[in-house]
């Protein structure tokens, strides 16, 4: 079986990525994660990845001052070169100039701990418990130019507990992002098979 290259664009510990790389190394598994590329050369999953065998790259944002479109071209240059197919944001905290995100589209996937619409960008456990809801959770969906409005692709939910703290709440949702993610990469690189 052909297994579409995947890389992870990570900026810290890499649960996620973790999740993915463990997914990955089912030999049904149609993806295969062949490269991690961080913004930040103390992200603590770059270890975790080459430990792991993964080719691992740092391309720093920080030198690039605020030309935000020199620095993707830089990261976009090196997708290619490793002949990329998928990208996948893992915790990566930047957002994205039209020209990655156009560069890959239909083809980059980022989780986002919410059930989107609902509580978009940060700190959306401790939103949640604010709001007084009884359902949170975890949605994985294509990246477009608007932060986390892409098409849905999957969502996870769990139910929020009496005494529910942020970091309690936190850890359920991100149990059922590891879960979610491998699943929803899958779907996406067997779409890209039959049509490649």
């Amino acid at each position: 079986m052909t297994k579409v290259k995947v890389a992870i664009l990570i900026s810290g510990r890499g649960s996620n990525m973790a999740a993915l790389i463990a997914a990955a190394k089912d030999r049904a598994y149609p993806a295969q994660i062949v490269l991690v590329i961080a913004n930040l050369a103390d992200a603590g999953g770059l270890a975790l990845a080459a430990a792991q065998g993964i080719e691992t790259a740092v391309i720093e944002h920080a030198p690039f001052g605020k030309d935000r479109l020199a620095h993707e071209r830089m990261i976009d240059a090196k997708l290619r070169q490793a002949g990329i197919e998928i990208v996948a944001l893992a915790g990566y905290m930047r957002v994205l100039t039209p020209f990655l995100v156009e560069a890959w589209a239909g083809r980059m996937i980022n989780i986002h701990p919410s059930l989107l619409p609902a509580l978009p960008g940060l700190h959306t456990h401790q939103r949640a418990l604010e709001a007084g809801l009884e359902k949170h959770g975890c949605t994985v969906h294509l990246v477009t130019a608007g932060v986390d409005e892409g098409p849905i692709l999957g969502q996870a939910k769990v139910d929020i507990l009496p005494g529910d703290t942020e970091a309690s709440l936190s850890a359920r949702v991100l149990e059922e992002e590891h879960k979610l993610y491998a699943r929803c990469l899958a779907d996406l690189a067997k779409t890209i098979t039959k049509t490649s």
